[in-house]
């Protein structure tokens, strides 16, 4: 069993540890752009094709399945990688988890890059999962770049800034981008109050990971022996996992396997 996974840079890091615990067995291909990261700015037109580059570099792999690990490329491209790829190799997008994250009554908040923010994608989910709900909306410029480069202060000057733009009263907020399922943590901390619950957050990783499984008619085997492989392709090159990937857990655990022959 083999899943690929695609994003412009490492925000696949989450849901590829997702599977890697679901199925410790399967053979993972991440697939990314580092040359074109982030895809947020670019053109849809640009950004589809640059999507279609990482997704063919996938496929030439022959996985059985393809993740969109990342959220503006399942906005602006899904429809045209489904074109090409399926029904021979399932594709799964990523959609922000905004259903789930009304389930506690709100108010809730969506961390997203800023071309999402306020976009007509994000809107019409909010007015289809959350038109009970008070929701908010908080841009969080510079944060999934940082991440990508694991620099440290910049997360945290990123984090504090989407923080402030932060109702008090949330109770859960929306990991909007894959990049910032890799530094949760740091903001549930950072939206945190003072004698209340923590905030609960909602990514999309494990639900992508096992929406990918189902596709193939595979169950999922955490107890699995850990034989699986690990091939990195940067632009469409075999290369090693990025040293800023080894900066977060998720990348630990996948640095912790041996490279697929």
């Amino acid at each position: 069993m083999k899943i690929a996974l695609m994003d412009s840079g490492i925000g696949l890091l989450a849901a590829a540890a997702a599977v890697r615990r679901l199925r410790p067995d399967a053979d993972l291909v991440l697939s990314s752009d580092p040359g074109g990261m982030p895809w947020g700015p670019r053109t849809p037109e640009d950004l589809t094709a640059r999507a279609l580059d990482v997704a063919r570099a996938a496929a030439a792999h022959r996985p059985d399945a393809l993740i969109v690990a990342c959220n503006t490329a399942s906005v602006h491209a899904l429809p045209t990688l489904r074109a090409e790829l399926e029904p021979a190799l399932p594709v799964i997008g990523t959609v922000p988890a905004i259903k789930p994250s009304v389930a506690g009554g709100g108010p809730v908040a969506i961390w997203a890059t800023p071309a999402t923010t306020g976009s007509p994608y994000q809107r019409g989910l909010i007015r289809e999962f959350a038109r009970s709900v008070a929701v908010t909306e908080v841009p969080c410029p510079g944060l999934a770049d940082a991440v990508e480069q694991a620099d440290e202060p910049a997360i945290d000057r990123a984090v504090a800034a989407a923080a402030a733009l932060t109702p008090r009263d949330v109770r859960a907020v929306v990991l909007g981008c894959t990049h910032y399922e890799l530094v949760a943590e740091r903001i549930r901390t950072a939206v945190g109050q003072p004698g209340l619950p923590p905030v609960a957050l909602h990514g999309s990783a494990g639900a992508v990971a096992a929406q990918a499984l189902r596709r193939i008619g595979v169950a999922p085997a955490p107890s699995a022996e850990p034989a699986g492989g690990l091939t990195v392709l940067l632009d469409g090159r075999t290369a090693d996992l990025p040293e800023a990937a080894l900066a977060y857990a998720e990348g630990q655990l996948l640095g912790a396997v041996s490279p697929a022959r």
